[in-house]
């Protein structure tokens, strides 16, 4: 497929294990915000044996303190730094494209006073019912509050956030699951143009008054990229392009030649090893939805450090599967600083390791101006033209 002797890249999205402010943190209200050395005090120190071999205890020590817990290593076996947004925002679909190569110009459209009507008349129109909600709400508490009155009336719950997100709860049992699909795929065809939120996220639960509980089936509706990514370059030469989590919903269902929806991260880094494992040639990226979804936006440090130490160990395991030619590279899309006073991203850096046999270890790559470098250099290391924005770091990380 290629003649680089690197020829598969495993790129990991750690979603929103951020790295501390970038400097303009204040705009966005996120000063302060230091995701995993915020984690790592709250709880008396982290326990991530196999990520500070790789050099995560350097990288926290070049740019300030070190994370609680994570020792500085003589000899990390990747090459390390960390990664600022170019793009404005601090959401999951920005942050995965930047990864990816694009570089936005403005952020997508946000709604911190609900929706205005038209944009919710026409949806009411189209699914025949009113809507519950319309506000900026977190998820889990916003079905507390309207859970029973769903229930009741048969209406979705339509709520927001701080970022670009147009999301419906509903109970499994009153609105099933394929319905709840259609309707969020509606609104996906209302927010466009000037409205065109970055994801309409379907959000079902279940349970009854008091014990209501939101399940994996959720499901993202992504506005498509507006130009070619990294996953698209590397399906066009012909290789391989896997995607395991929610990377079919974040990137639209493009530049994907397979697909494993999991859930949660463990079923995640199984997928990836199980991949792993396989011939394949080119990319397989995967996005680690726990950090982000059940422990930073529900301010729940100590389960947020729990599945940080519980993925220290499958990425060792993931580090003994790889071959020859594999490249993994382990960063985040954003922060959720999960003692931080609100329940929104954060806007940090992001970590930066690369690994691989082929890899030069412990190089320091200090602090790389976009997240597109990444996607960039992992085009590079497979020798895939591309006009993807960002600058490589190829040379500077490949044995000769």
């Amino acid at each position: 497929m290629t003649s680089s002797s690197v020829k598969r890249a495993i790129l990991l999205v750690l979603d929103s294990v951020g790295i501390g402010q970038m400097p303009d943190a204040h705009l966005y209200g996120d000063a302060g915000s230091d995701t995993l050395r915020n984690i790592a005090k709250a709880v008396g120190g982290l326990n991530l044996p196999y990520l500070a071999l790789m050099g995560l205890g350097n990288l926290a020590e070049a740019f300030g303190e070190l994370i609680l817990g994570v020792p500085t290593v003589s000899a990390p076996l990747a090459a390390y730094g960390r990664m600022a947004e170019k793009s404005p925002g601090k959401d999951t679909t920005t942050g995965h494209w930047e990864i990816a190569g694009i570089v936005l110009d403005k952020p997508f459209p946000t709604y911190p006073h609900g929706f205005p009507p038209e944009i919710i008349k026409p949806f009411e129109k189209a699914i025949g019912t009113k809507i519950l909600g319309n506000k900026p709400a977190s998820g889990t508490e916003i079905i507390k509050e309207l859970g029973e009155e769903h229930l009741r009336t048969g209406y979705p719950i339509v709520y927001t956030s701080a970022d670009s997100v147009f999301q419906i709860a509903a109970h499994e049992d009153v609105i099933p699951v394929p319905r709840l699909y259609e309707i969020s795929s509606i609104a996906r065809s209302i927010l466009t143009g000037e409205h065109g939120v970055g994801r309409v996220i379907a959000r079902p639960f279940i349970g009854g008054k008091g014990s209501f509980t939101r399940t994996e089936r959720r499901k993202d509706f992504s506005i498509e990229p507006p130009r070619k990514t990294l996953l698209d370059y590397v399906k066009d030469r012909g290789m391989d392009v896997i995607g395991v989590g929610k990377i079919e919903d974040i990137f639209a269902f493009r530049g994907l030649t397979q697909s494993d929806h999991t859930g949660n991260n463990k079923d995640t880094m199984k997928s990836v090893i199980k991949f792993v494992k396989e011939e394949n040639e080119g990319l397989i990226i995967a996005n680690l939805i726990d950090f982000d979804m059940l422990f930073g936006h529900r301010n729940d440090p100590r389960g947020y450090a729990c599945a940080l130490e519980e993925t220290d160990g499958m990425i060792r395991e993931l580090a003994g599967n790889l071959k020859e030619g594999d490249v993994l590279a382990i960063t985040a899309d954003h922060g959720c600083d999960p003692t931080a006073p609100g329940t929104d991203h954060s806007r940090e850096y992001v970590p930066l390791l690369v690994y691989g046999k082929l890899i030069q270890q412990g190089v320091f790559l200090g602090t790389r101006s976009s997240f597109a470098d990444l996607g960039l250099t992992i085009a590079d290391l497979l020798e895939i033209e591309t006009d993807l924005a960002g600058t490589s770091f190829k040379n500077r990380i490949l044995r000769r």
